[in-house]
């Protein structure tokens, strides 16, 4: 009897460290995921850090035709979610080392592109950034992702200072060596000298080749999503 009571407190035991523990480290020590990145609420800090993206204060009128380059506060990332010992979780990781520009003629937006530096990539996990660098996404081989628009977006008419818009912007994704076709939703506004652009592209991970995150006792969706807020100054 003493014996079947040990080993009825030791199962209890494992039970609270392999079901428990992760609850209480996802919940209380890990805390919440970021918000994702879009206009409506700008997150003030990242996993990597924090990184101001607020537009500033709407200054003298700035033309709107003409080339705009990435500039500061920009970011971007991936949000997927992943189940360590069924406990549920959201995995983010972002960067702040983007390139790129976009051109505006008349109401439309005739050309875009940016790219991201995976290899800075980095999330609030060093384990699961060294297996996103590594084993995942082999950033040594694939260090930049790229995105190029290949139809105008027609803005109808440009809108006022603080007027957010949205969009459908088709391009080429290029991730992990495989480019593709992509459709998605953007939203934009005009602040003074800033521009903002928001938007999260589905990323099924077969397609593109790419290795599924799961591994140890955490498992992931097959599919996740790369988010963006990028500022453009006038260049």
């Amino acid at each position: 009897m003493k014996l079947w009571h040990w080993i009825v407190g030791a199962v209890g035991v494992l039970v609270i460290v392999f079901v428990g523990g992760p609850f209480v480290y996802i919940h209380f020590i890990e805390g919440k995921a970021p918000a994702p990145l879009s206009l409506s609420s700008p997150p003030t800090t990242t996993a990597a850090g924090s990184v101001p993206t607020s537009a500033p204060a709407a200054g003298a009128p700035t033309p709107v035709d003409g080339s705009w380059k990435v500039a500061s506060g920009s970011q971007a990332g991936y949000r997927i979610k992943e189940t360590l010992f069924g406990q549920s979780n959201t995995a983010v990781g972002r960067t702040s080392s983007i390139t790129g520009s976009l051109t505006i003629s008349g109401t439309s937006v005739t050309a875009a592109t940016f790219s991201v530096d995976m290899t800075t990539v980095s999330s609030d996990r060093s384990q699961r950034d060294n297996q996103f660098q590594g084993r995942i996404m082999d950033t040594s081989s694939y260090p930049t992702a790229t995105f190029t628009l290949t139809q105008p977006i027609s803005l109808g008419s440009i809108p006022a200072d603080g007027v957010m818009i949205t969009e459908q912007a088709t391009g080429q994704l290029m991730l992990h060596g495989v480019t593709k076709s992509v459709t998605f939703t953007v939203q934009a506004r005009k602040s003074g000298a800033t521009i903002q652009v928001s938007g999260s592209i589905p990323i099924v991970f077969a397609d593109y080749n790419i290795n599924n995150p799961s591994g140890g006792p955490a498992t992931t969706e097959d599919h996740g999503t790369l988010e963006f807020l990028l500022n453009f100054s006038h260049s």
